[in-house]
């Protein structure tokens, strides 16, 4: 018997009465023991595990209502070198007991798995990645990451020049090949053993990474790029040795050193190109501020970033940048929110308002109190969303992670029966053999293969960020260009999200200016946000708030007060009939203001009707232009709202919505959003409020405006950071453009290899020209990935479709 011991989280625990059922579930079952703790959410298990596996008890955990607890672990990978190597790990880590989900990313050279905690640990998956022959390592900061890189790169570029250095003259003896009866060379230069000397340095050090990481391939039990490479020359190599030992006096060493030579080549310029990739994050980063001024018990005090804490006031003078998120305690000015929103107008912000890290102060000196600090401020999360993304994979990855897996051992096959068709068959010489034995080996390195879809993944995901569109996924930006169908919530996704006074038409003979002064002053004690819009209207009208007695608030009707020995009433129309206030001089302006989607409060002073004011939660500008837009491309674009039917109807006609649904609960958006899907639709669900977000779940994109909540952002597939519901457009165009892009690196990667493989096979390829062929297919794939940089997202209707 063996006891296995386990500690495992348990969510969805609530009370005593939870814990004490998962642990009498768990105890009946045979050879285990259980002891769950609801304090912590755990549960700590003894089985025998060759009479129960951990499934097992998961199964039961399940069926009594609660759910063993996942966690994500994010980590960095070193010694992948092609598609074949990411693929390996995927599918080791894929079948691991345990384990949910797993993804390698070769680009970001990164890997993701989603485990079964308790049931696995990071221990154990670190170590079946190192059996395969792989070092993983924990994430380390971006910034230690890039310069992780910068000396990999660094050292790429000192073995080409040293390889190159002693590959040189050896490539001049292949003129000799050409011309074997005229001595164009140093005799010298032709001595087998200047060549061995030459040879070796590039052998055994340039190339001895590829001898290290084929051995450590193939002890994981599989092969790769390395393994190829390393045969094909060690064959050339090892055979001249041979021919210098039999006196022979032609060799091949210029073979195998400029193979290594160019494959490094293609190494450096691949790094290179993809070093590049991940420009959107360094440009990210290097928003942030670097310190700022604290104020700290009466004192000024210029701190680094990473010291600011939560709750501490901050001054920005202008000019400066703002360093972390918080919320203005004193001064006026206007920011710079473009990095955020994409918006190049400065937004006003006074007390009370919110400001956000790496945004830039442009006039007033303002002091803030720090909210979100570090990780959680909204640039982190940003950077976060970004990395998360470009190390993801898009669907269409998967299929290419499957044929790389086959890939190396097919053309290990190809070449081994080109070798044998070439000397048994054909009867050619044992060095011919040789030389078309190498030169497919060469070739058939699927290094474009693995490059072709994450390169662009990264280089559009980080575009989309760049223009304040973030995908959660390489899926989603995948997934965006199939939808036909958008639904766009009313509130803060169409309008503004903050109700506007529009109209105000009082009764003859009373004066506007007094009207909007006896309402404000009123509404000054009303929280509700249509009373809220009559100050604010005041105030941009210059009207000082007056004082009110004997305020009261009616529930579901409006507002009364006294002010200046005068009774004032605020509120609907019910509430004037009550109060015996007769509304009809006003009742067919009133009609007609609703009609146009607006909501009208009646207002009396001392028993007489002195006016009406219209509010209505103002259309963004860009909404009418952006459905437009929408569905002159063949868009289905619908509208729904909590709103009764007239007024959705009306703010419908505005933007030019004919499917409008209206007076929907939060809890039936979802539903409208099945309802569409059921009818072969893929659903685009646009929103920004908590209500939202299940339907944003549901929808095959969800996408929440940024300038909403955290739960609609959490929930959704693509934040779109401006508001501006034209980045709808541009999100669909980006998603196109990726896919192209990656289509086209998938067509040339596969191209390259099918017919670079038979032609090598059938002796038409010299290996050098292999080596060079192999090295710049992924330095193309990788380029050709870059060109997504320069694609303007700005010309919005002519660009998608």
């Amino acid at each position: 018997m063996t006891k296995k011991e386990v500690t495992v989280p348990i969510e969805g625990m609530t009370c005593a009465a939870c814990s004490s059922r998962i642990e009498k579930v768990l105890n009946k079952q045979e050879s285990v023991e259980a002891t769950v703790n609801l304090t912590t959410e755990t549960a700590k298990i003894s089985y025998d595990d060759e009479r129960k596996s951990f499934d097992d008890i998961k199964t039961k955990i399940e069926k009594t209502g609660y759910q063993v607890g996942k966690e994500t672990l994010g980590f960095q990978i070193e010694g992948m070198t092609c598609a074949a190597c990411s693929s390996r790990i995927e599918k080791v880590l894929s079948k691991t007991e345990g384990v949910q989900k797993a993804s390698v990313n070769l680009t970001t050279e990164e890997g993701y798995v989603e485990y079964e905690a308790g049931n696995i640990d990071e221990q154990t998956i670190f170590k079946k990645v190192q059996k395969l022959g792989y070092e993983p390592k924990r994430k380390e900061s971006s910034s230690a990451r890039e310069e992780k890189k910068e000396e990999a790169y660094k050292k790429q570029r000192f073995l080409f020049i040293f390889s190159l250095i002693f590959s040189v003259p050896l490539f001049f003896t292949m003129i000799d090949h050409f011309y074997p009866q005229q001595m164009l060379l140093p005799a010298w230069l032709m001595n087998g053993y200047v060549q061995w000397a030459l040879a070796t340095p590039v052998q055994f050090y340039a190339g001895w990474q590829f001898y290290k990481g084929g051995w450590k391939s193939l002890r994981g039990g599989s092969a790769n790029m390395d393994v190829l490479v390393a045969m094909g020359t060690s064959a050339a190599y090892f055979y001249s040795v041979y021919l210098i030992a039999a006196g022979e006096m032609s060799f091949y060493f210029e073979t195998s050193a400029v193979i290594i030579t160019l494959v490094l080549l293609g190494k450096l310029l691949e790094a290179g190109a993809k070093g590049k990739t991940s420009e959107a994050i360094k440009k990210l980063m290097g928003m942030q501020a670097k310190k700022a001024l604290v104020i700290r018990e009466g004192t000024e005090q210029l701190v680094p970033i990473e010291e600011v804490k939560e709750g501490d006031t901050i001054k920005v003078r202008p000019g400066e940048k703002i360093p972390v998120d918080g919320t203005v305690t004193n001064g006026v000015t206007s920011v710079d929110e473009s990095m955020l929103t994409g918006e190049s107008v400065p937004v006003d912000k006074m007390e009370g308002d919110s400001v956000t890290g790496a945004t830039i102060n442009k006039h007033g000196t303002i002091s803030f109190r720090a909210t979100k600090v570090g990780k959680d401020s909204a640039l982190a999360q940003i950077i976060r969303v970004v990395e998360e993304a470009q190390g993801s994979k898009a669907p269409i990855q998967r299929m290419v992670d499957v044929i790389a897996n086959y890939f190396v051992p097919a053309a290990f096959s190809v070449a081994v029966l080109s070798f044998l068709g070439w000397y048994f068959i054909a009867g050619a010489s044992f060095e011919v053999a040789l030389i078309n034995f190498t030169a497919v080996l060469v070739i058939a390195c699927p290094c474009a293969l693995g490059l072709a879809t994450p390169t662009s993944i990264m280089v559009g995901t980080g575009k989309g960020a760049e223009n304040g569109i973030l995908f959660k996924g390489g899926q989603y930006l995948e997934r965006a260009h199939k939808i036909d169908t958008i639904v766009l919530d009313k509130t803060g996704t169409l309008t503004k999200g903050e109700p506007e006074v529009t109209d105000i038409i009082t009764v003859p003979g009373f004066d506007e200016n007094e009207f909007i002064s006896l309402t404000a002053a009123v509404e000054a004690g009303s929280e509700h946000p249509l009373g809220q819009a009559i100050v604010k209207y005041a105030a941009s009208k210059g009207n000082t708030t007056q004082e009110v007695n004997k305020f009261e608030a009616v529930p579901g009707h409006g507002v009364k007060g006294v002010l200046s020995g005068k009774e004032v009433l605020i509120g609907t129309k019910k509430l004037m009939k009550e109060n015996g206030i007769d509304t009809s001089p006003l009742e067919k302006d009133a009609e007609n203001l609703e009609a146009d989607g607006k909501t009208v409060m009646y207002a009396a002073a001392n028993g007489n009707l002195i006016g009406t004011a219209a509010v209505a939660d103002q259309l963004k500008d860009s909404s009418a232009l952006a459905v437009k837009e929408l569905k002159d491309l063949g868009y289905h674009v619908a509208m729904i709202t909590g709103d009764n039917k007239r007024t959705a109807a009306a703010i419908g006609r505005m933007v030019g919505i004919t499917t409008v649904y209206s007076e929907v609960l939060p809890e039936d958006k979802a539903s409208i959003v099945k309802e569409l899907q059921a009818q072969n639709k893929s659903v685009m669900m646009v929103g920004d409020g908590i209500n939202d977000a299940p339907a944003l779940a549901v929808a095959d994109i969800g996408a929440a405006i940024g300038t909403g909540t955290d739960v609609a952002m959490e929930a959704a597939d693509i934040t779109l950071m401006n508001g501006d519901l034209r980045t709808i457009l541009q999100t669909i165009q980006l998603s196109q453009k990726t896919m192209r892009n990656i289509k086209q690196n998938l067509f040339w990667a596969f191209v390259y290899n099918s017919i670079g493989i038979p032609i090598a096979a059938l002796g038409f390829l010299a290996p050098w020209v292999a080596g060079a062929a192999m090295a710049f297919s992924s330095v193309s794939v990788v380029s050709n990935a870059l060109r997504l940089k320069r694609v303007k997202l700005t010309e919005l209707a002519q660009a998608v479709k």
